[in-house]
């Protein structure tokens, strides 16, 4: 089902501290993997598919990436003076974004396979759907530490724990972060409303998936890239 191109959120405000002292320096996105920093993999997932303004979000080290995005066809919202988490800095970007559903997605994971937004916009049904998340089943996952965050049911609709895990790109509407009063919040907090409603969805994703919030991963996800290349 194909609609119009939606708003891109690039979650980079947080502090990286899993990844010690390489976060000492520089924030997360801006660590190298297989010769670029993470931003500009999370990036080219964005222009790979059909999509909207995209707008980044900024806290630690915030000068840094406002620099390397500089001329990028990005728009920056610094979180200031507190970080916001992520319902907080998707509230705090909204005047960038606009008032319809968004897409979101962390800048720490690297991903072998088809564009997990064109299968999330190709999956979007607004009409059942407030949000619909891409879903990695564990086995596919490379340093997933832990079990799996949901459970994708036979029609889609998404309940906590189970076997895959939350791949970090969604597409979310975002009314419901207005009924927050805290100035910093999760999306857990509008995913478990979501899912009360029956109104949360996800899509397993087909391919391989990366998590690079830790050290070790820098080296698993230039790994994944290779093997992926041959």
């Amino acid at each position: 089902m194909r609609h119009d191109p939606l708003a891109v959120m690039l979650f980079a405000a947080g502090f990286g501290t899993r990844m010690g002292t390489l976060t000492q320096h520089q924030p997360k996105p801006m660590i190298h993997v297989a010769g670029k920093p993470l931003i500009d993999h999370a990036l080219d997932i964005v222009r790979g598919a059909d999509t909207g303004q995209i707008v980044v979000n900024l806290h630690y080290k915030a000068e840094m990436l406002a620099d390397h995005l500089q001329g990028r066809g990005v728009r920056t919202v610094t979180e200031h003076p507190d970080i916001l988490d992520t319902g907080g800095g998707l509230r705090n970007a909204l005047p960038l974004l606009g008032d319809g559903p968004v897409i979101t997605s962390n800048s720490d994971a690297i991903w072998a396979g088809p564009n997990p937004i064109t299968m999330l916009q190709e999956a979007w049904n607004p009409d059942l759907m407030d949000a619909l998340l891409i879903c990695v089943p564990v086995a596919q996952t490379i340093g997933r530490v832990g079990g799996g965050d949901f459970q994708v049911a036979p029609d889609g609709q998404l309940e906590r724990g189970g076997d895959t895990v939350y791949g970090g790109i969604q597409i979310l509407k975002t009314d419901l972060l207005h009924d927050v009063p805290e100035a910093s919040f999760s999306l857990n907090l509008i995913w478990n409303k979501m899912a009360a409603a029956h109104r949360l969805y996800g899509l397993r994703y087909p391919g391989r998936w990366c998590d690079v919030g830790h050290p070790d991963g820098i080296a698993q996800a230039e790994a994944l890239l290779a093997d992926a290349n041959v």
